[in-house]
């Protein structure tokens, strides 16, 4: 895979999955922290001179950030021409996140033309437009989704810094806040697992010195991660047995937790309903990989794990077929 900048890879993982047609409360928290993503990638590349506490933004990257396009627009954002600007780093933090959503829209635009050109990211029907009433409803929705095998590289090497002894870089601690500050660390930890990242975190906040500065800044909007932990409060009742359950019979709560695929036939096997669930994804252009075969089959469907549980709508005629409920990646 091309080596990328931390806004690029950061960017891989915040836009995935996310809808890019409109500004869900979800991707503009992506957003904020892809932002705040551009600053972390400048100090690890040189662009500020420290002085104590104070961090000024060389002259010469502002230039070079013409070649960069969503530097750019974050830079001449906040930086006003042959002027220097000067500020802790919890200020340009700060200061990136909190952009005007027009800007935050123009970043998205930049950075997802950057990665598309490298075949990166691409856009592609929501999975939403497979549930059964979207689907016969002919609903367009959009999603990005990131490469396969990139998102996955980029996942892997950073659980493999934080959950085993060694060296972990800079980037990879840059990683790890922009994850907090963007409400994703349950999307690539396990609860277990978080335990042993605090410890982790703290660790390093005692012998890392960007860590030290890095790991007590907050940046997000206090309101709109609520928002996101709201949905997230309804994928976790999703996830347990009378969540699902719930969400049967309230598939409106969160539709996209509770994705309804219909089969061709009534009370088809186990077999056939993974042949026509699979058949349903991929004529939407998703990419499915299973996981686990069975009564209740695990499928990945593009960079996303589902379990796909049985499942009937009754009406004047049953419809038989699925619901794809979200699991943790790993």
């Amino acid at each position: 895979m091309t080596s990328l900048k931390l806004g690029q890879s950061f960017s891989m993982i915040a836009l995935n999955a996310q809808r890019s047609l409109e500004m869900t409360t979800a991707k503009k928290v992506a957003l904020r922290c892809m932002a705040a993503a551009v600053i972390l990638e400048i100090y690890l590349d040189g662009g500020f001179t420290q002085t104590g506490n104070q961090f000024v933004l060389n002259q010469d990257m502002l230039e070079q950030s013409q070649s960069m396009p969503y530097r750019e627009v974050i830079l001449t954002s906040i930086v006003r021409k042959n002027t220097e600007t000067t500020g802790e780093l919890s200020w340009w933090l700060k200061k990136a996140s909190r952009l005007p959503e027009r800007i935050l829209r123009k970043l998205e635009l930049v950075i997802s033309d950057s990665l598309k050109e490298m075949s990166l990211l691409e856009e592609i029907p929501h999975i939403l437009g497979c549930d059964l009433y979207f689907h016969s409803a002919g609903v367009d929705i959009k999603e990005y989704r990131s490469d396969i095998q990139g998102f996955s590289t980029i996942t892997e090497s950073t659980r493999a810094e934080l959950l085993e002894d060694g060296l972990v870089t800079d980037e990879t601690i840059c990683l790890v806040w922009l994850l907090r500050e963007s409400g994703c660390m349950l999307d690539f930890f396990s609860r277990s697992e978080l335990a042993s990242i605090s410890a982790g975190m703290y660790k390093l906040y005692q012998n890392e010195p960007l860590a030290k500065v890095l790991f007590p800044i907050r940046i997000h909007s206090g309101i709109e991660l609520i928002l996101k932990k709201l949905l997230r409060m309804k994928t976790g009742v999703v996830r347990t047995q009378a969540g699902s359950g719930m969400n049967f019979l309230f598939p409106m709560l969160e539709r996209s937790q509770a994705i309804f695929i219909d089969t061709e036939q009534m009370l088809p096997n186990a077999v056939k309903r993974l042949h026509d669930v699979r058949a349903r994804l991929e004529s939407k252009g998703h990419t499915v990989t299973v996981l686990h075969k069975g009564q209740i089959p695990t499928i990945k469907v593009d960079n996303l794990v589902y379990e796909a549980i049985p499942h009937a709508i009754y009406g004047r005629v049953p419809i038989h077929g699925v619901r794809l409920i979200p699991k943790p990646l790993f």
